[in-house]
């Protein structure tokens, strides 16, 4: 290994490191645990609410086919509004300007977000998964649906974390937040996430296959629930080679935008500045 390469190496095995530590420290925290099991709780009330109605057109539960549905609104929700709620809080607190201050520790600390942040979705995912698929009939489990299910996963959270990031570096006050929540829980509830998109006015439904949540819902019901149910889809199709591509673009695009973005916040990062947001924060909780 080159002189040149020995800092950079040691600042991604610091963010892995940095990753582990922050998600065991979650097993020990209340709120964090919070955050684990209150979407299962939410979610297993919508399912027995649901328990009666049926896709339209079908037979087949409504509650079995949101919950793939969810899974894939979770991966969007833990991209996009968790790692923008992280960089704002830490941003406050300084935590940001303490990795700015390191060689190459605001590549440790992304490193470790997205450790952290990916684990974290993933861990919630399963704990929703497997009481969904102890409570529900007719969701299947798979050898191609596995695979679908893990590549959707993968690119869903490449596709969202670094919108994420962005919309993060965007805000240097938590209770912001809202600004980036209302669109996210307007595009959920349009995306055909809790009822069958096709059910929806046409210029609705063009407007949701813009964005990922809509895509993600649909790779994860491809994943996870019987061929069939295509039939109630746009198109009467999985279409995973256009998920592919939508989900493609919005990582590319973040990718491209999340390091300009970041790199901005990093250099406006200061004392002053990190001292003049506590100041306003103590203020607020006065």
């Amino acid at each position: 290994m080159s002189p040149a390469m020995s800092p950079v190496m040691n600042a991604v095995r610091a963010g892995f490191a940095r990753g582990r530590i922050e998600l065991r420290h979650t097993f020990t925290n209340a709120q964090d645990l919070w955050t684990y099991f209150f979407p299962v709780v939410v979610l297993l009330t919508v399912m027995f609410f649901m328990r009666g109605a049926t896709v339209p057109g079908t037979g087949f539960s409504l509650g079995a086919r949101t919950l793939p549905s969810a899974l894939g609104m979770l991966i969007a929700f833990g991209g996009m509004a968790t790692v923008a709620g992280i960089l704002t809080i830490e941003r406050e607190d300084g935590t940001l300007l303490r990795a700015k201050a390191i060689p190459h520790g605001m590549l440790g600390y992304l490193i470790g977000k997205i450790v952290l942040v990916s684990s974290m979705t993933v861990i919630s995912l399963v704990l929703q998964l497997v009481p969904g698929l102890l409570t529900l009939d007719g969701l299947r489990v798979t050898v191609p649906g596995i695979l679908t299910l893990a590549w959707v996963v993968v690119l869903g959270l490449i596709a969202t974390m670094p919108l994420g990031a962005v919309f993060g570096s965007l805000f240097n006050n938590p209770q912001n937040m809202g600004l980036i929540m209302l669109p996210i829980m307007a595009l959920i509830a349009t995306s055909g996430i809790f009822y069958p998109i096709t059910n929806f006015p046409m210029w609705l439904q063009w407007i949701a296959q813009v964005f990922p949540i809509y895509w993600l819902g649909l790779g994860m019901r491809s994943a996870l629930l019987p061929g069939d149910l295509a039939a109630v889809e746009i198109g009467q199709s999985w279409r995973h080679l256009e998920t592919v591509g939508v989900l493609g673009v919005w990582a590319v695009l973040g990718l491209v935008l999340a390091p300009i973005v970041l790199r901005r916040m990093a250099r406006r990062e200061s004392g002053s500045a990190v001292d003049a947001r506590r100041q306003a924060a103590m203020q607020r909780v006065r």
